[in-house]
């Protein structure tokens, strides 16, 4: 039974840090104004992440090495400074994005402007990280990340067009008054939203907070091939649910709150609530882990003592990076920079900077010295080989279609 319980608690927890403030604005803005017609780019990014993610895992598990070590000792110690000073830029950006997005779920509850909440979120934040442990950081966050279900049922109580819908999740066409610039920027961005760098850096370091071993390669496995499939599902039903009730007004997302619209639509204020509940629940707690995984890279490039049960007194120069993260972050939020378009951009960037990830991720789970009989099996290598090669393609065209597009305008 504690077995079970613990597998349980894997698939949520995975689907809480799956989906963020990245895949609820994305979800949100593609379903808006494009319809299903990018439900493609956002099952590729789930297939992707769920690939990588159970890679890392499972390396982790075997080697008991995180990624960032692999990063470090497979593109060397130059080439791995590019990809520390881009992760931590990229972590930066989205733990301020996912600072706001706490802020904002908390403005539509009070109607407190969220720039007054954010100090007390960031203060919240470190403090989950230096006192609450890891496990209920990840079992009660997750758990309550669960409520975004609460989209799946108001779709079904739109009674939407499922045959149309049906239609153009499989002929994907640009719709019409939209370029084909925009849509394929947005079609990185929903990439992006689903492969982020902080998750595998994260995934894998906490595969040795949790102390898993070879022993626990099924609770890796299910963490990953259930729980971020699943979490997929979820960004499915935001982005599906924005379809009846955005798309045909018109109604393009620049805000938390229109995200939220069709819950209230179709289940009123209580639908509403559960959908904040889920806002704040998996905001905060993807806060909480892309702050820890700049203290994780740092500390796992420079040879630092690190790890979220030690305390800082053990690892403080660990802590200290997840703290100046926090605090960089909610300074960046109190510019009243939009928190959406900090979003937006950071996706955006995060496909850039994927390949740099995953590459030697790929090379070491066929490295028999390291992984024995757990390498990659041959048709894992082939769908991995092409799902690179795809991700590779997506990191050239992000930067000019960031800018040509002037990030989706």
């Amino acid at each position: 039974m504690k077995r079970l319980l613990s597998l349980a608690l894997g698939v949520m927890t995975a689907i809480g840090g799956f989906v963020d403030i990245g895949n609820l604005v994305t979800s949100g803005v593609t379903g808006a104004r494009f319809g299903l017609s990018l439900v493609w780019a956002l099952a590729f990014g789930t297939l992707a992440m769920t690939l990588y993610g159970e890679m890392s895992g499972r390396i982790t598990a075997i080697a008991g090495r995180p990624v960032f070590h692999l990063v470090r000792e497979r593109l060397g110690v130059r080439m791995a400074m590019v990809n520390l000073a881009a992760s931590l830029l990229l972590n930066l950006l989205t733990v301020a994005a996912e600072l706001g997005g706490v802020g904002l779920a908390l403005y539509l509850a009070s109607s407190i402007s969220y720039i007054l909440w954010v100090p007390i979120i960031g203060f919240l934040v470190w403090f989950c990280i230096w006192r609450i442990p890891f496990n209920v950081i990840d079992n009660v966050f997750g758990l309550l990340g669960l409520a975004l279900v609460v989209f799946v049922v108001a779709l079904v109580r739109l009674h939407p067009d499922w045959h149309a819908m049906g239609a153009a999740a499989i002929h994907p066409v640009v719709p019409a008054g939209e370029g084909h610039a925009t849509w394929f920027f947005y079609a990185v961005t929903l990439i992006g939203a689903c492969v982020v760098p902080y998750q595998a850096f994260f995934f894998s370091s906490g595969v040795i907070e949790e102390g898993w071993s070879e022993k626990n390669l099924l609770e890796v496995r299910v963490n990953a091939l259930v729980g971020f499939p699943l979490g997929g599902a979820l960004s499915l039903g935001i982005m599906a649910a924005a379809v009846p009730v955005l798309e045909p007004r018109g109604i393009e997302v620049d805000h938390l709150g229109q995200v939220a619209l069709p819950v209230t639509a179709a289940l009123g204020k209580v639908g509403l609530i559960i959908a904040l509940v889920g806002f704040f629940a998996a905001t905060f707690a993807a806060a909480v882990e892309s702050a820890l995984s700049s203290g994780y890279i740092l500390a796992q490039y420079f040879g630092w003592t690190w790890g979220k049960y030690r305390t800082p007194a053990r690892a403080p120069r660990f802590h200290a990076a997840c703290l100046i993260t926090v605090i960089l972050a909610t300074g960046l939020v109190l510019t009243t920079i939009d928190p959406v378009k900090i979003t937006v951009i950071s996706v955006a960037l995060g496909a850039a900077a994927i390949p740099l990830t995953f590459f030697p991720v790929l090379v070491v789970a066929n490295d028999r010295e390291y992984m024995g009989r757990h390498v990659n099996k041959g048709w894992v290598n082939v769908l991995a080989m092409l799902v690179f090669i795809v991700l590779v393609i997506v990191s050239v065209a992000t930067v000019p279609l960031l800018f040509w597009t002037k990030a989706g305008q």
